[in-house]
Parts: structure tokens; sequence; C-alpha cells
């Protein structure tokens, strides 16, 4: 089979150069006007609509929380305050799991559309330790691909990115994305519910509720449930050395 052309290749990589783009220039002209203040001046606007068209403006309310996640702009959390702050804890819960692991989605297959399949296959050609790195990481898959979304020390757009580059199953990404990202959005989607009281006392919502002992303990248990197969296969390869 012969190996497409040049002008194929860049076709393909467009989309993700195109959400590279629109995360630099978000970054630039996007964060003050996706940020909580922003939420705070136009309460009243989103209220009124929710309650005059209730299905536009949850199809709004997907659209763009996905439009957010899917070209890496900045608010993403104000975007999940903003479902639990229209929608309440259910269904707002719900509705962030389900724009956000699409948003997500769209990322990893633009990646891997444009990068990913022959990123992965140079990989596995070249040997040596970046080979070994790959072949870790499949190894270690579910674990791995839940440990990034159950503890945010990656950045939510690398953690899209990195799955695409290593070869991973659509299947297994999307099923570590919607069941990994739901803690978290339970947690924050709470704090948007009960932005109407915040509001109100013109203060500023208390994130610091995700490092309060009921919070953090079930986090930390399910990072390291999911952690424990590989941590089992060590043990074991250790053993039998």
């Amino acid at each position: 089979m012969p190996p497409p052309s040049k002008t194929r290749v860049w076709l393909r990589r467009l989309p993700l150069l195109a959400i590279l783009g629109a995360a630099l220039l978000g970054a630039l002209t996007l964060r003050d006007e996706l940020d909580f203040d922003s939420l705070a001046r136009h309460r009243e606007t989103l209220l009124a609509f929710r309650d005059a068209h209730y299905l536009w403006a949850v199809l709004a309310f997907l659209a763009g929380y996905v439009t957010i996640v899917a070209l890496s702009l900045p608010g993403g959390t104000v975007a999940t305050l903003t479902g639990g702050f229209l929608f309440g804890l259910f269904p707002g819960a719900v509705y962030n799991v389900a724009a956000a692991g699409t948003g997500a989605i769209l990322v990893f297959l633009a990646a891997r559309w444009g990068f990913g399949a022959s990123l992965a296959r140079k990989l596995e050609a070249a040997g040596g330790k970046a080979a070994r790195l790959r072949a870790g990481l499949q190894e270690n898959e579910w674990s791995v691909l839940f440990l990034m979304r159950l503890v945010p020390l990656v950045p939510f757009f690398i953690a899209n990115l990195i799955p695409a580059f290593v070869g991973t199953s659509l299947f297994r990404f999307a099923v570590s994305t919607y069941l990994g990202i739901i803690p978290g959005a339970l947690v924050f989607t709470s704090v948007g519910s009960g932005l109407g009281e915040v509001f109100a006392k013109g203060a500023a919502p208390d994130f610091g509720v995700i490092f309060t002992p009921p919070v953090l303990f079930p986090l930390l248990g399910l990072a390291a449930l999911a952690a424990l197969p590989m941590l089992m296969r060590t043990v074991v390869r250790g053993g039998h050395r």
C-alpha cells in the first residue's frame, strides 16, 4: 500500500492543528469572558432563558460545553458550575459528564486521526525506551486511563492526547473518560447547584470542598482501586525474579 501523500497527511492533521490554534487564541482572548464573574453577571439572563425554553437551554448548554472542551478553550470549570447552577445536581451532573466526555472524545479522535496512528507505529518500530514505555502503558492501560481522570495531575487536554498517541482504542478511552470524570463532575456540579446563595452574598464559590475528608478520601480510594491491578502486576513480577 503506497504511503499517503504529504497533502493528505496535512489534511488529516488539520483538525488537531485547528484545535491547538483555537486553544491558543481562546487563552489569549476568552479568559475574561468564560470565568466566574461572567457567569455572575449573566445569571439572571441564563435563568430566564432556562425557564422559558428549557429544552433549548439544555441543548445550548451541551453544545457550548462540548465546544469548550473540544477546542480546549478556557472555562471548563465554569461550564461545570453552570450546569449545576442551571439544572441542579441532577440532571446537571449528567449533562456535565455527557458534554465533557464527548468533547474529550472529539479531541482524542482528532489527535489519533492526525498524528496518533503514525506516531504509535513509529514508537513501536523505534524500539528502545520509547517502545518499552508504550508497552508499559498498554499493559496497564485501564489503570493509567482511570488514574489520569480521577487524579487531575495531568491537564484534561493532555489526558485526551496521550492515549491517542500511544494507540489506545476508542472504546477504552470513552469508557474510562465518561466513568472517570463522574466523581469530579459530581463535586463541582454540587458546588454549582449552590451558587444561588453564593451570588446572593456577593461571594465566590469554595473549591476547597474537594480537599475536605468526605470528598477527598473517596476520590483517593477510587484512585487506589484504579491503580491496584498495576501494583499487583508489579508485585507478582518482583516475586518471580
